[in-house]
């Protein structure tokens, strides 16, 4: 287990994860009042049509598919954006990126440190709508907003290691509104426990020290800290990249989807 599905498990699920959860619950509740009283019928043709592994609502799912996956095609952008062309222009960070995974690396080599940073796209969709108080009033569209175009939160974590030394060093943060806001920074003697994407070194972690949380540290020690990163590239670009490659990914792998499960229903 990684360190960001570590992290999701100590917090709520992601709005998108309880929407289909909710959804599931309705289509069970609509197939279970289908079957009450059912005509013997339907009965013998629906057991039928099932053990030809095939459905009555079939062709019209595929075809509502297909009509999504056409729209998706024909909206996006030719080739690679011009956000994704400069990040990897400026050749400080390499991405890994696996299709069909929700996470995404990000590595680099600073002297004799090598940096990753993870992040998982399944943090989208959990923005919620700005609250007002009494007698305030929402900002007309037609008005300028400081409010940044990527404004929801994405959980980070950064692992520090070197070649020529043991241990690392992990710091869990949230990217929001082009800042890094860190939790907390945690050191571990054997690199592999802290660094290994294993569900025996999650485990192993549980059981350490977690660190002081950021913000109770003296603020001379967490400007200290907040210059470490700015010279190891963990600044506002790359804070501002983050969430602009979520949405990226995630509309590709929506696209990934919406095929592999027509060419499913249509198998």
């Amino acid at each position: 287990m990684s360190a960001i599905r570590a992290l999701r498990q100590l917090s709520l699920p992601s709005s998108r994860t309880l929407a289909s959860r909710t959804a599931a619950r309705n289509v069970a509740r609509s197939a279970l009042a289908a079957r009450v009283a059912p005509v013997a019928a339907s009965r013998a043709f629906s057991v039928s049509a099932r053990r030809l592994g095939e459905g009555t609502s079939d062709v019209a799912l595929a075809q509502r598919l297909g009509e999504e996956l056409k729209y998706e095609n024909e909206a996006a952008a030719p080739g690679e954006p011009e956000f994704l062309k400069a990040f990897k222009e400026s050749g400080t960070w390499a991405i890994e990126d696996t299709p069909g995974m929700d996470e995404v690396t990000l590595t680099r080599k600073f002297g004799n440190e090598d940096i990753r940073l993870i992040f998982s796209i399944a943090d989208l969709h959990t923005e919620t709508e700005p609250e007002f108080e009494e007698g305030e009033e929402a900002v007309e569209e037609n008005e300028e907003s400081d409010v940044p175009l990527h404004s929801y939160p994405i959980r980070c974590s950064f692992s520090f290691t070197k070649a020529t030394a043991p241990g690392a060093l992990t710091i869990d943060a949230m990217c929001q509104e082009g800042t890094f806001v860190i939790d907390n920074i945690s050191y571990y003697n054997d690199a592999k426990v802290g660094t290994e994407l294993t569900a025996e070194a999650d485990w192993k972690r549980r059981g350490y020290y977690l660190g002081p949380q950021f913000d109770t540290l003296d603020i001379s020690l967490q400007d200290e800290f907040d210059k470490f990163l700015q010279e190891r590239g963990i600044n506002q670009t790359l804070a501002y990249f983050v969430p602009e490659y979520s949405e990226y990914k995630e509309q590709k792998e929506y696209v990934s989807w919406l095929k592999n499960v027509k060419d499913f229903v249509e198998a």
